[in-house]
């Protein structure tokens, strides 16, 4: 009987989880025309306040090996009107920017992930929420997850 009772909860729960993700979408709207909505649910942390998302917009192409390169556009955030929810935006990756080194004609070329300039576009951990991310269809978006040591170091005076 205890047996059936957990399992019983335990069903309930992620009933109540699926229909949680199912109601937060409910906010974002599908991507315009040209568009692609990318989503990511995030798995709950004991410190969600010791971890940070950054979001990777780019794209794949075939370039020479040696320069660096970047693309001009940005990652806008939007409130959703109403709901007080975060939608990341990214209207266009801009043009593409990158050193000019001097490359051998005859060196290969590789498949290399070009993404927007600058630091990285880090965002609050927040597992009760997906994060929503529009982007043109030929973009791709990636994330990563940060996490702080867990404990604090003290710093020397100087």
């Amino acid at each position: 009987m205890r047996r059936l009772n957990l399992l019983t909860v335990a069903l309930m729960l992620g009933t109540v989880a699926m229909t949680r993700a199912a109601d937060n979408m409910n906010a974002f709207p599908p991507a315009e025309e040209g568009m692609t909505r990318h989503v990511l649910e995030l798995h709950p942390q004991l410190d969600e306040s010791a971890y940070k998302v950054e979001i990777i917009v780019g794209r794949t192409l075939e370039l020479d090996a040696a320069n660096n390169y970047f693309y001009s556009g940005k990652i806008q955030a939007e409130s959703m009107p109403g709901w007080g929810y975060t939608r990341y935006v990214v209207e266009d990756l801009g043009m593409m920017g990158g050193t000019m080194m001097a490359v051998d004609p005859r060196a290969p070329k590789v498949d290399r992930f070009i993404q927007l300039g600058g630091g990285p576009y880090l965002i609050r951990y927040n597992s009760k929420l997906p994060v929503v991310v529009y982007a043109p269809a030929d973009a791709e978006v990636r994330y990563r997850i940060w996490s702080a040591e867990p404990e604090e170091l003290p710093m020397e005076e100087g």
